[in-house]
Formats: structure tokens, C-alpha cells, sequence
């Protein structure tokens, strides 16, 4: 058998403190007959990929807060040359916005190769190496780790899929060699989407304790933290929602919305929600706000790098060149108030005008650092709201979907409304999207799935602007096509 070598970040597993689950040591590279020798080594490893997917390019900045969430059009610019002007205009062959997108693809297949490189060790049964409930949590995890990526590499490089599903998009690795894999449909890549999440979840079924005990986050040091903190794995809930995710994309509207209220039904029962919606005074401490609405989220990412995602996007100190603002750098609010249809909305708590040295400036606080902040270090990637606009959008009847939309508002602290047309609640699920996700990176996918003709502008405060379809599938980077190029092959 052909030896690899995986690159892997190793942890420690012994908890330090309740806002601290992993120690990060240099970067390592092991040995696969080293590594794989017992369950610590495939825990290692699994452990590497979840660090290497919070990097910066992939979910530690690029494709949550940072360039993809430009996109979502949130923020204006001041001038054109702006850090992020072209990712604004969605000016793809831009040689910064080439390098940035290059550099996810890489990220996302080399972490894909490390995936599919542990699936491989894993085997097809538990072992003495790996026995359960180990061997079906890793394999488990690892799949639907796979999915999760390949999906999102089509979201972002594939075309859209009302329009285009037959149309040659990405590659689908599932081997742990290097043999270039062809381009498939967008429709053949979500079956294969689909399939790896289904059979994570028969994995997880029986393993997962988030099925009993929910997220599991330990009071007390321990050192062993491979089944806890379940809201910082790809969890058994989490990967329903991410199939519910999948077939709303697919244009299964029937299968979403099923799945999503299934889903719902279970993770947020009365009596003991394993997702609660946040409590009040926990969205509106002054001190500590939980500004991230913590316990509902499904997936995150954990990043001790947070406050430098905060400092270098989104902070009053940035110049106009560099920060991420929803004006022209002032404290004028009248792009966000046009946003929120309920200033006491939770959301709305995100934007504060800020004094930085005697100028007043709007700045976007959802990721503004502080010592014993509720999840300090989460980036959120999926989150329980989510099911309520995918159970709303999927439902025929009027009254159901709108109490969907209107049982989400609440746990914001705004008032309910009543869309009087399908149209009017169309419109409603695209502004709690747009309130909902800032800084997560959902709002360009919900341009793109719906093929939006228009966008806000980027150079106005709330007008918007005509948006060419074909700009929302970004082309494939050319160190992926130079691989396909004939003289190549």
C-alpha cells in the first residue's frame, strides 16, 4: 500500500478552562504508522483537520466573516481602493481576489485529502486500533467532515443550481491518492453530498452523545474531551440540518422542509432543548453580551484567533483602506436601520457607534473580544435559526410558514408580522437571512440559490444595484484548471 504522510496539528486533551478545550502545539508531521497506532492517534488527526479548517482561509475568516460575507454586500466602501473592493463588484479575475480564492480551494482539498487519508486508516469495522465508539465518532465525523467541504467548495465554484444542476462544476475526492478526479454536476456532487452525510449519520446514530446529553460542555477538568463539546463537531443534529441545507439548494423542497422541522421538533423539545434559542439576559448584558446567541448553534468552529479576525476586519482603529463599516466611516446608521424592521432586536445590539479618538464611528461588534466572553473563540457555521427560514420557506401554507419565521422573531425580541402573500413572506426569510448571518457567510449562498438580478450597492447607503448572474459562480482556480489543461493529461 502506497505510504502517506499527513500533516496534522496535534492538541492536547487536557482541559485547561471552560473558554480553552484544545492547546495548540507546532505543527507536527507524523507518520501514518506512527499516528494510526491507537485511538489517540486517529483522535490527533481528526482534531488536525478541525484546526485546519478554522485557518483563515477556509472557515477562520475567508468564508465566514471575511471575503465571503463581503459579498453578501453588508458593507460599503469609502473608495476603490478599499482591501475588498473587488470582492465587493465581484471581480473575479482581480489578481488579489484569484490568490485569496485560490488559496481556499487548496485548503479545502488538502484538508478533503487528510480526510479521506483517515478514512482509509479507519477501516470498514472497529479494530484494536480503533474500537468503538471511537472508530464509528471518527469515521463518523470524518465523513460528514467531507461532505461539509465539498459542498461549500460547490456553493462557492459551482454554478447555480436552479438553472445549471447538469453543468460540469467541481471534482469529488473520495480516495486518499492524488489522481485528479473529473468535474461533476452540481447535481451529481450533492448526491454525493448526501450520501457521505447519511452515512455519517448511521455512524453517529448510536455513538453521539449530543443525542442524550447535548452539547456536553464539562464543568470540571478532564482529560479526555473526545465526546464532549459537541458544538464544535460535526454533531448527529448538525449534519440533519446540513442535508436540510443540501436540499434546499437542490430546489427539494419537500425533503428541506421535512427534515427541518424533524429536526427542530428534536433538538428543541420543551422540557430539555439540546439547542436552546438565548435567554435575554444573556443577548443583553452589558458587560459579557452573547452576542453569537452561543447555545444555538449546531456547528462552529473553535479559533483562539477570534480577536484577530476582530482586530484586522472589523475594529475602530482600521483605516478606511482596511475596515469592514456599513457606511463611508462615520456613525451614520441609516444603511443598518434599514435592515432591522424591530430596533429592539437582539441583532441590531451587534452595531455600536464608537468613539475612537474623538471621531465617531459605526463598527460591527458581533466578534469584539473580551476575557470570559461566552464562547469566545466560536465561529458559528450552523445554527438552529437556520431550520426555522428553511421550515418557512419550504411550507405551502401561509399561517405555518409565517408562525416559522414569527417563532424566530420572538427569540429575538421582535414583533411578529404577518406577510399578507407568498411574495411578502419571500421577502420577510430574505431579511431575518440577512439580520441573521452577518459575519457567517450565509448571505451571498442565498443571493446565489435564488439568482438575485439585484443587490445592495456597495457604494450606496441603501439603494441597490443591478447584479450580473454569471458573477456568482466564481471560475475555478487556475492551479485546479492548469491540472486539466491537455498538456497535463
Amino acid at each position: 500500500m502506497k505510504k502517506h504522510l499527513i500533516y496534522i496539528l496535534l492538541l492536547s486533551l487536557t482541559m485547561t478552562s471552560c473558554n480553552k478545550w484544545i492547546d495548540v502545539h507546532p505543527t507536527d508531521r507524523i507518520s501514518e504508522n506512527e499516528l494510526f497506532t491507537k485511538k489517540e492517534g486517529f483522535l490527533k488527526a481528526l482534531n488536525g483537520i478541525y484546526i485546519a479548517i478554522s485557518d483563515p482561509e477556509l472557515y477562520g475568516r475567508f468564508l465566514t466573516a471575511g471575503e465571503l460575507d463581503v459579498m453578501g454586500q453588508y458593507y460599503m466602501k469609502a473608495s476603490t481602493y478599499h482591501n475588498y473592493s473587488m470582492f465587493m463588484a465581484y471581480q473575479h479575475s482581480d489578481a488579489v481576489s484569484k490568490a485569496a480564492f485560490d488559496a481556499t480551494w487548496k485548503k479545502a482539498f488538502s484538508s478533503i485529502m487528510n480526510i479521506n487519508i483517515l478514512l482509509e486508516k479507519c477501516g470498514d469495522e472497529p479494530s484494536s486500533n480503533l474500537p468503538e465508539p471511537y472508530f464509528s465518532l471518527v469515521k463518523g465525523e470524518a465523513l460528514a467532515l467531507r461532505a461539509f467541504l465539498h459542498f461549500d467548495m460547490l456553493r462557492v465554484f459551482g454554478p447555480i443550481y436552479a438553472s445549471d444542476s447538469q453543468k460540469e462544476a467541481i471534482p469529488y475526492y473520495t480516495l486518499p491518492n492524488f489522481e485528479i478526479e473529473p468535474l461533476y454536476s452540481s447535481q451529481v456532487i450533492c448526491e454525493k453530498v448526501l450520501a457521505d452525510f447519511q452515512l455519517a449519520k448511521q455512524l453517529l446514530k448510536n455513538v453521539d452523545p449530543i443525542q442524550t446529553d447535548g452539547v456536553r460542555i464539562p464543568t470540571a477538568e478532564t482529560l479526555d474531551n473526545s465526546l464532549n463539546y459537541r458544538q464544535y463537531r460535526l454533531n448527529y443534529f448538525a449534519i440533519d440540518a446540513l442535508q436540510a441545507r443540501v436540499h434546499l439548494w437542490m430546489g427539494n423542497l419537500e425533503q428541506a422542509g421535512s427534515i427541518a422541522k424533524a429536526t427542530i421538533a428534536a433538538v428543541q423539545q420543551e422540557a430539555k432543548p439540546i439547542f436552546p434559542f438565548v435567554k435575554a439576559a444573556d443577548a443583553t448584558n452589558n458587560l459579557l453580551p452573547d452576542r453569537l446567541f452561543s447555545s444555538e448553534v449546531m456547528f462552529a468552529v473553535y479559533t483562539v484567533n477570534r480577536a484577530h479576525l476582530y482586530n484586522t476586519l472589523f475594529s475602530a482603529n482600521l483605516d478606511l483602506v482596511t475596515r469592514l463599516y456599513a457606511n463611508t466611516g462615520n456613525a451614520v446608521m441609516t444603511r443598518v436601520d434599514a435592515m432591522y424592521s424591530d430596533k429592539n432586536d437582539y441583532r441590531y445590539k451587534i452595531w455600536e457607534v464608537v468613539n475612537n479618538n474623538g471621531n465617531l464611528v459605526l463598527v460591527n461588534q458581533k466578534f469584539q473580544d473580551a476575557v470570559d466572553l461566552p464562547a469566545r473563540y466560536m465561529l458559528p457555521l450552523v445554527r438552529i435559526s437556520e431550520l426555522y427560514l428553511i421550515a418557512a420557506e419550504c411550507e405551502s401554507d401561509l399561517a405555518t410558514a409565517t408562525n416559522f419565521v414569527n417563532k424566530l422573531r420572538l427569540n429575538r425580541n421582535a414583533i411578529s408580522l404577518q406577510p399578507a402573500t407568498a411574495a411578502a413572506l419571500k421577502q420577510l426569510i430574505y431579511e431575518e437571512y440577512r439580520r441573521e448571518f452577518i459575519g457567517e457567510g450565509q448571505q451571498f449562498y442565498y443571493y446565489k440559490r435564488h439568482a438575485f438580478t439585484t443587490r445592495p450597492s456597495e457604494t450606496h447607503l441603501t439603494s441597490n444595484t443591478t447584479m450580473d448572474v454569471a458573477n456568482y459562480q466564481v471560475p475555478l482556480p487556475d492551479s485546479e484548471t492548469s491540472m486539466r489543461s491537455p498538456k497535463n493529461n
